[in-house]
């Protein structure tokens, strides 16, 4: 650490560590130990916080790998203040705000403009990025039937001219503001859904949102809708049906590593032992996508991986902790070199595909066993702690530890530890850490490990905040496109 940084530098960087953690874990919704409200409410002291006191990290934020509910709350909090930034920082508090909205779901962006509107922030600034995002948009006319109300929404904030006549601008004109008044449409999508209120075999033409709507009102079976809905759903749209029918065919070598682990969790045992093959090559296949060039750089890995019953998650994060950890599992074995990878899951089981949430937190014990030398002697180079930190059995010997094997035994820090948590701790405005001495961050899907163990060492306090600054502004000029401005 630098000497000449003050206690006021320090701070600051632990209040950025703070929220980015947040940031990428809270959604805001129930986990296993805190309510949706406490969630909630932890997660808005935090944005008022940061976008107060340290505005430039509040929109650099936009270039880290949060997720997409904390990704729109910071894309709103600025333009809602756009009057506190000064003309350069408004503008590249918009270029961050443009490259964010271009790589969120569409479905998000158009609730985020709802949010816009009701907000009432309707200067010209923020109508130019609205109109601009619009403007990008493959075709507004499939937006315009499967996120009507949104497109409707953004429409009429942004004052968009939907000329009558013709052209395709002014069809989803008419059909946002005057249904009924064109007795056929050009756009093959605008003209499914008019045919689709009275005519059954119009449905399958839809996207699959919206015909689901129009089959329960023609009394479709589920079963032959999915089957004629098969080829225009998402990938997500299969993923969601498959436990409905074995129709559609779901291709697993496609699917991101984190959704991949979620679905075969979702499995029964019995069903994930009679396709071990094809789901253990899956997410094999998954893992070495996600780890790109880093597969086999990360020299001897142990990792220790949560599966205690808090990893089941909530109503609405189920399963999510454990599938990270499945996921990380299958990720930190590529990430090693060839032959040097060692997994411990906190139950003691041996075998990844079947492991399920159960028991208490043995992290002490489970440690103490990754910290023991490999084949041929060797201590591992990583140690990594895939955990929501809840060490309960017995409490706080993981810390102990850890921090009894970095004073006198790796005094020199050979073994580099890093601790990733996929749960944020509401209470504590932060993801819970095991100890002081250990880095912990905030993670909510798998493939962003390699990114997240470069913020992690910043919250070794080894590290200062001109080199924490540094590193979002790097991170930011990558985003950017500005490749040549980053040493």
């Amino acid at each position: 650490m630098n000497t000449s940084e003050t206690l006021a530098d320090l701070v600051a960087a632990e209040d950025v560590l703070l929220f980015v953690n947040a940031a990428i874990t809270a959604t805001g919704q129930r986990e296993f130990r805190s309510d949706a409200v406490g969630q909630q409410l932890s997660l808005d002291f935090l944005h008022a916080y940061v976008l107060v006191n340290y505005r430039r990290v509040y929109a650099s934020s936009l270039a880290l790998d949060i997720n997409d509910h904390n990704a729109a709350r910071i894309v709103l909090g600025l333009l809602e203040t756009a009057g506190e930034a000064g003309a350069e920082e408004r503008r590249t508090e918009g270029r961050l705000i443009a490259a964010r909205l271009a790589l969120l779901p569409p479905q998000r962006v158009y609730r985020l403009f709802g949010e816009v509107r009701r907000a009432g922030i309707n200067n010209r600034r923020t109508r130019a990025i609205m109109r601009d995002w619009l403007a990008a948009r493959p075709d507004l006319g499939h937006d315009a039937v499967k996120y009507r109300g949104g497109v409707k929404t953004a429409a009429r904030h942004i004052h968009l001219r939907c000329p009558e006549g013709a052209g395709p601008l002014a069809e989803v004109g008419a059909f946002l503001f005057r249904p009924g008044r064109l007795p056929r449409y050009e756009h093959r999508l605008l003209d499914a859904w008019r045919r689709a209120h009275y005519e059954q075999g119009a449905v399958a033409e839809l996207p699959f949102t919206v015909a689901e709507g129009f089959a329960a009102r023609h009394g479709m079976k589920r079963e032959v809708f999915l089957k004629r809905a098969a080829p225009r759903m998402t990938r997500l749209e299969r993923l969601r049906t498959h436990s409905v029918t074995q129709r559609p065919e779901i291709d697993l070598t496609a699917m991101p590593l984190t959704r991949l682990a979620l679905y075969v969790l979702s499995l029964p045992f019995e069903q994930r032992a009679a396709r071990r093959t094809e789901l253990t090559g899956a997410l094999r296949t998954a893992a070495r996508r996600a780890a790109g060039g880093h597969a086999g750089s990360w020299g001897r890995v142990h990792a220790v991986l949560d599966d205690s019953f808090s990893s089941s998650g909530s109503g609405q994060k189920r399963r999510r902790p454990l599938a990270v950890a499945l996921a990380g599992h299958h990720l930190l074995e590529v990430l090693a070199a060839p032959g040097a990878y060692r997994g411990l899951w906190t139950s003691g089981r041996g075998d990844a595909l079947l492991v399920r949430p159960w028991g208490p937190t043995p992290l002490g014990m489970r440690v103490l066993d990754a910290l023991e030398p490999g084949p041929g002697g060797a201590a591992p180079d990583r140690l990594v702690i895939v955990s929501d930190g809840w060490d309960n059995a017995p409490a706080g010997l993981a810390g102990e530890v850890l921090r009894v094997w970095r004073k006198r035994l790796d005094p020199g820090r050979r073994t580099a530890v890093v601790h990733v948590n996929p749960v944020y701790d509401a209470d504590g405005f932060d993801v819970r850490r095991l100890a002081p001495g250990v880095p912990t961050a905030g993670i909510r899907d798998a493939e962003d490990l390699p990114a997240l163990v470069e913020i992690a060492r910043f919250a070794e306090g080894r590290t200062g905040a001109a080199a924490l600054h540094a590193y979002l502004d790097r991170r930011v000029a990558l985003f950017l496109g500005e490749k040549e401005t980053v040493s």
